[in-house]
């Protein structure tokens, strides 16, 4: 990986307000182009999709609960302040990914982007890796679903509406918090929730099918959130939701504890206990079927209000999703067919 001394300035064509003190931290980044694939394949059987596309490593939204956290130590870094500090950059995403799709092998599943990082990082600005991803999935006319906090994702419309129009895309915003103030607190550089209500909005409006990821649901201080989330992104225009409870794998659980007890003291005690109520004394569970709920009555009570106010809404018909009835997906040629 080639350290950026100076790296470039993600705002350089982007105005930028920022609510209270931006972030002390300085940000590192290592351009890396010694990336063999770019297309992962997942082998969890309770994660919905088979297929990612991860081009950045490393987050400067700075979630304290993101699970993602101990992929950085497999580079010999942390899990703390090392994965929204340490950002690398897969400067050669968009060709490997042609390269990838261009292999027999390749099927035309839906690819998601991200699993290990959000597609629309401040660094996409100036990079545009995922825009040339994009490009890529819309030449091969390959199915996408996308997965952010960022308004960013906006500067993209034109592509997501045309990959829409030859193939199939969704577009899942992850909003936990309802309030300003907890969001600062346990998601600190994200975008405001305001502004990713808004930007699934405008992308709605531009025909593109958007939906609300509440991940992570934490016990006894989201939950109650669940009501005016799941309405306000059916007023901006979404047509699906999940949501999922919070893991705290490795490395993961003592960061969470540590910054919750520091930015929201008066609850971090009462969380954790709730938490371990659900996971049957324990912080944290791998088992696969296990990992994204809890066994709490608690955790019970959250998953039928979750449905009841999705059927209320009209959330999760089965007739309003857009997944395509037949694969999309094809190789281009020299030479256009004669019947395109």
């Amino acid at each position: 990986m080639r350290y950026v001394e100076n790296p470039p300035s993600p705002w350089s064509s982007t105005h930028v307000e920022w609510i209270g003190e931006p972030p002390e931290a300085r940000q590192e980044v290592f351009e890396e182009d010694a990336t063999r694939s770019i297309i992962t394949h997942n082998n969890s059987p309770d994660v919905g999709f088979d297929y990612s596309v991860n081009v950045y490593r490393g987050c400067p939204h700075a979630c304290t609960y993101c699970f993602s956290r101990p992929t950085h130590e497999y580079l010999g870094w942390g899990a703390g302040t090392d994965f929204e500090r340490k950002i690398v950059v897969k400067v050669r995403a968009a060709e490997l990914l042609r390269r990838e799709m261009l292999r027999p092998s390749w099927k035309g599943d839906v690819l998601v982007f991200s699993f290990t990082s959000d597609p629309y990082l401040p660094l996409e600005a100036h990079y545009c890796l995922t825009r040339k991803c994009l490009e890529v999935c819309l030449e091969f006319r390959n199915p996408v679903s996308l997965i952010t906090k960022s308004a960013l994702v906006r500067r993209d419309i034109d592509l997501l509406v045309e990959l829409h129009r030859q193939a199939a895309v969704e577009v899942f915003f992850t909003i936990p918090f309802s309030d300003h103030e907890t969001a600062r607190a346990l998601e600190p550089f994200a975008p405001a929730p305001d502004a990713r209500f808004k930007a699934m909005e405008e992308l709605s409006r531009a025909g593109i099918p958007v939906g609300l990821a509440v991940a992570p649901v934490i016990l006894s201080l989201n939950d109650s959130h669940i009501p005016r989330l799941l309405k306000r992104a059916r007023e901006a225009g979404a047509g699906t939701a999940f949501m999922g409870m919070l893991r705290l794998p490795g490395s993961v659980a003592p960061y969470f504890i540590e910054r919750l007890h520091e930015r929201l003291p008066t609850k971090a005690e009462r969380v954790l206990n709730r938490l371990r109520e659900a996971r049957g004394g324990r912080l944290n569970s791998s088992q696969f079927g296990e990992r994204m709920r809890g066994q709490s009555e608690q955790w019970r009570v959250v998953s039928q209000m979750f449905k009841l106010h999705c059927k209320r809404l009209g959330l999760n018909v089965e007739d309003q999703r857009q997944t395509p009835v037949h694969r999309t997906f094809r190789r281009p040629t020299a030479q256009g067919s004669l019947f395109e």
